[in-house]
């Protein structure tokens, strides 16, 4: 038995290091230590061995299929990491040099032109409260934005002051915000995201880019908002580009308008982008109303200010061609190497 014992575990040394892949451990495994192995079977012999031999036999038992075991385990790991290592014979991978998206693209385009015009730019946070989006922004109660409908309520306590905590569906908050902690003179842009639960489709997301500007002064009035938008529309598109604007109606603003830049493709004749009404929207804006600048403490008798908004996938749609929302957010590559900078 000892004899044998000491031949298997010769064997076992020498069939375990000539071994080259994890199945041959596996096989070793099996023929030295399954159920119908040697040793396994071993066992039983030694209840026929005289009682003075079977201390030593079966600890000798023990100690080889201890041996065996820690040398299979051993060559293993070994081999595991051998297979984990990085084989330099390989080809390389080509490197690809990204770039920016075409929408940092248009944000960064449009804050350099702010800028240029003095404006800062300054961030938002995008989970905001009632009383920031909506009313220290002058929307009653019962206007259909402030419907679960139209914004995405979080479940979160509700703050005793401020209200529901949401995400917020325009960036229009910051400008409360910034106007709580400074006093005019204030020139400021504020790009972000922005969240509304709108169905997808080739001109709606429920996630999207905004950026809001506003100036308060002493003496601001609508010309220098209509002055600021033609320089915009000008250098962002063309020095060509004719704007228009029409009155209309928000809630923070008064008085209000929609802005329409001369069509793009057609240059105003007309055409089926434009509906052959030779404009196209862009943004909206408007004086501070009264109301917005109370909120914040400063008094509308002594200083006015104007406030714009953009969506910024409309002006990358209009400035670039594209029709479809979805391909900003679709991570094609060969959408998005057209606009990569050199």
């Amino acid at each position: 038995m000892l004899n044998k014992l000491k031949e298997i575990s010769e064997q076992a040394r020498q069939a375990i290091n000539s071994v080259q892949t994890i199945q041959q451990i596996r096989d070793l495994q099996t023929r030295f230590l399954g159920r119908k192995s040697f040793l396994a079977n071993a066992s039983q012999s030694i209840a026929s061995l005289a009682p003075e031999q079977r201390p030593l036999a079966g600890k000798t038992l023990n100690s080889v299929k201890k041996e065996i075991f820690s040398l299979l385990e051993e060559k293993q790991k070994s081999l595991q990491k051998q297979e984990q290592g990085i084989d330099i014979s390989l080809p390389g991978f080509p490197v690809e040099i990204a770039g920016s998206h075409p929408l940092t693209n248009v944000i960064n385009e449009i804050c350099r032109v702010f800028e240029d015009l003095g404006f800062e730019v300054q961030q938002g946070s995008e989970i905001e409260t009632e009383k920031y989006n909506f009313q220290a922004l002058n929307i009653p109660l019962d206007h259909p934005s402030r419907d679960a409908f139209d914004t995405f309520y979080l479940q979160l306590p509700a703050d005793r002051t401020q209200g529901r905590y949401l995400l917020r569906s325009h960036t229009s908050p910051s400008q409360i915000r910034i106007m709580e902690k400074r006093k005019p003179p204030l020139a400021v842009v504020v790009p972000g995201k922005v969240y509304r639960p709108d169905n997808v489709d080739a001109s709606h997301s429920f996630m999207f880019h905004q950026i809001e500007g506003f100036a308060v002064d002493r003496e601001i009035n609508f010309s220098h908002l209509k002055g600021v938008l033609v320089e915009f529309g000008r250098r962002v598109f063309s020095a060509d580009t004719r704007l228009r604007f029409r009155p209309h109606f928000f809630p923070f603003t008064e008085p209000s308008a929609e802005v329409d830049i001369s069509c793009l493709l057609c240059s105003g004749k007309g055409c089926p982008v434009c509906k052959h009404s030779g404009w196209l929207e862009i943004l909206g804006c408007g004086m501070i109303h009264p109301n917005v600048l109370r909120a914040v403490k400063i008094n509308p008798a002594k200083f006015q200010g104007f406030a714009f908004g953009m969506g910024v996938e409309r002006i990358a749609m209009l400035k670039y061609g594209i029709s479809d929302i979805r391909l900003f957010f679709s991570n094609h590559k060969k959408f998005l190497r057209q606009f990569y900078e050199v």
